[in-house]
């Protein structure tokens, strides 16, 4: 009887590269439709904008070759140049004050045993996440007006003389809107950071008081270093959030009083269907889009877990 030749090495190496070049062929066919949605109506459009912002353009008439001149009124027309300086300064309430808040909420929710209040404390601060922009910005609307709860209060505990108008005061109508991207994001860095606390192991926690470490040493030497990734991420979104707000600020204020609360986002708006300046719209928006990925991007190395 004829023996059954052994198969070789070299055959059975090419077989598996066959299989592993049929899976990845296999993975980019289940991702082929998503692939063409996203380049149909998010990378497609980010193109033509790029094309649009190296033309002068009422959206429906001719255009004109203008070159950079929408580029240079980014940084030489005050009304958008102040816009980007508004959306940074929009970050300390959009990123530090909600991260910071964050991490002291979920390092004091983790201490608490009551299993019941913790969850009551959880389902209380993700609130916000289920509410719409648009139904917060009217809502703080309602909040900062003279008769709202913010003056009430403010005369309830005596404070009556710091009452005001916010959200028509030309000094304090942008740290207002920043208190209500305040209240949007804590919650869900309070969740993200939650996550992360849960991933740490209680025994650092237990040599650290048998160490002597009390909660804020703690704090500082197992919860911060562990908490690396979910802090990276929260920054990241929030971030974005700050730089690309619209919604929150176009329902609370419109970008005025005046210019005062003018974002990016509002004033590419203005620009292209208040205005009929397509071009200069589209160039607002790329450097937008350049400012977040420089930001983001440094930032993501920064909280690479090492």
């Amino acid at each position: 009887m004829p023996s059954t030749p052994r198969p070789t090495r070299k055959g059975a190496a090419a077989r598996g590269r066959n299989r592993l070049r049929a899976r990845r062929w296999a993975g980019w066919l289940f991702a082929l439709p998503a692939l063409a949605f996203y380049g149909v109506f998010n990378f497609y459009p980010v193109l033509l904008s790029i094309q649009y912002s190296f033309y002068d353009w009422d959206g429906i008439g001719a255009s004109t070759w203008v070159g950079l001149k929408n580029y240079t009124a980014v940084f030489t027309d005050s009304e958008q140049f102040s816009s980007l300086l508004h959306a940074f300064y929009l970050i300390l309430f959009f990123t530090v004050l909600p991260v910071t808040l964050a991490l002291i909420t979920a390092s004091v929710l983790r201490r608490i045993e009551g299993r019941f209040t913790g969850t009551v404390a959880r389902t209380l601060l993700f609130l916000p996440q289920i509410i719409p922009g648009a139904a917060a910005g009217v809502a703080w609307t309602w909040m900062y007006s003279d008769n709202g709860v913010v003056n009430q209060t403010l005369r309830a505990i005596g404070l009556g003389s710091l009452a005001r108008a916010w959200l028509a005061d030309f000094h304090w109508a942008l740290t207002a809107v920043g208190f209500i991207g305040t209240w949007l994001s804590t919650g869900l860095c309070t969740m993200l950071l939650l996550a992360g606390i849960g991933k740490i192991d209680n025994s650092l926690y237990e040599a650290a008081r048998i160490d002597g470490a009390g909660p804020i040493r703690q704090f500082f030497a197992v919860t911060l270093p562990g908490l690396r990734n979910e802090i990276g991420v929260c920054v990241t979104i929030t971030i974005i959030a700050a730089l690309a707000s619209f919604d929150v600020v176009y329902l609370a204020t419109r970008g005025g009083p005046g210019t005062q609360t003018m974002v990016p986002g509002v004033a590419v708006y203005n620009l292209a269907f208040s205005d009929s300046r397509l071009g200069a719209a589209s160039a607002l928006a790329v450097v937008l889009a350049l400012i977040v990925i420089a930001v983001v991007v440094p930032l993501q190395r920064l909280f690479r877990e090492k």
